[in-house]
């Protein structure tokens, strides 16, 4: 395997580059309406009928949400009031669209041709209580040299999701390999993510599933594990998030990255 040097360079790169992530995640967590803000996920069925804690009356239609509603129920869809019954083109996997009820902000979505309303609430517990991440201390045993290497042709990959008999399409475009107490590899999805469980999962960090970034450029690389983190699920039971790849779940513990927030 060739591979690039670690040297103090990289390492003082790495060391900032982590802080400066860390605040963004902070922020990013902070928001409003991100994902520490939910409050609930209900999943539709396909007669009308209302839904716990929300005006109008919701359904699953082919391919799409229709919300029926009166002005009164002040349900805003891109900026107009809703009367009578309208249609919410739901693409499946994608961010969902967000219908605005007062300050709250509700994502109609589709998953697995499921169609469901997520919540969010600036006003939500959890993101009242959140004061940051729980990581661990940067080490620079977790910043490796590795090499990407890209497959010839992108590679359809399914795996499964936090909530069942749910399934996450995804592309691989190639996998990362890199030394830590042996030998490892991990499939790369587009876009440049890894999606993998280690040993520490479900003890130190989160049981479901971390992410880290990883340059797709072939050949020598840096993988910094101390960039790995925490999928949303890890935060909130109203979550679908995707499991990783069999091959990505690492036997080595990854003490290093984002902990187990709850």
């Amino acid at each position: 395997m060739t591979t690039t040097t670690i040297d103090a360079g990289t390492l003082a790169h790495a060391r900032t580059a982590w802080e400066a992530w860390r605040a963004e995640r902070t922020a990013t967590l902070s928001a409003p309406h991100g994902w520490l803000s939910l409050t609930g996920l209900h999943w539709l069925g396909t007669d009308v009928a209302e839904v716990d804690g929300l005006p109008g009356r919701w359904a699953s239609v082919d391919g799409a949400v229709e919300v029926t509603a009166t002005a009164a129920d002040g349900i805003v869809l891109d900026g107009v009031t809703v009367e009578g019954t309208v249609r919410v083109e739901t693409p499946e996997g994608a961010p969902g669209t967000l219908v605005e009820i007062g300050e709250r902000r509700v994502e109609v979505m589709q998953r697995s041709g499921n169609h469901a309303l997520r919540v969010r609430d600036p006003q939500a517990p959890t993101l009242a209580a959140f004061t940051g991440v729980p990581v661990f201390e940067f080490s620079q045993r977790y910043v490796l040299p590795a090499e990407f290497v890209p497959h010839e042709q992108v590679q359809d990959v399914v795996v499964g999701a936090v909530v069942e008999g749910l399934q996450h399409h995804h592309r691989a475009v190639g996998v990362v390999r890199f030394e830590l107490d042996g030998p490892q590899q991990l499939t790369v999805f587009d876009g440049g993510t890894a999606l993998f469980t280690d040993a520490t999962s479900g003890v130190t960090t989160t049981g479901t599933t971390r992410s880290v970034p990883v340059p797709t450029t072939p050949g020598p690389v840096v993988l910094d594990l101390n960039r790995a983190q925490n999928l949303p699920c890890a935060f909130t039971d109203h979550a679908t998030c995707p499991l990783p790849p069999a091959e990505n779940r690492l036997t080595v513990p990854v003490a290093a990255g984002e902990k187990d927030p709850r």
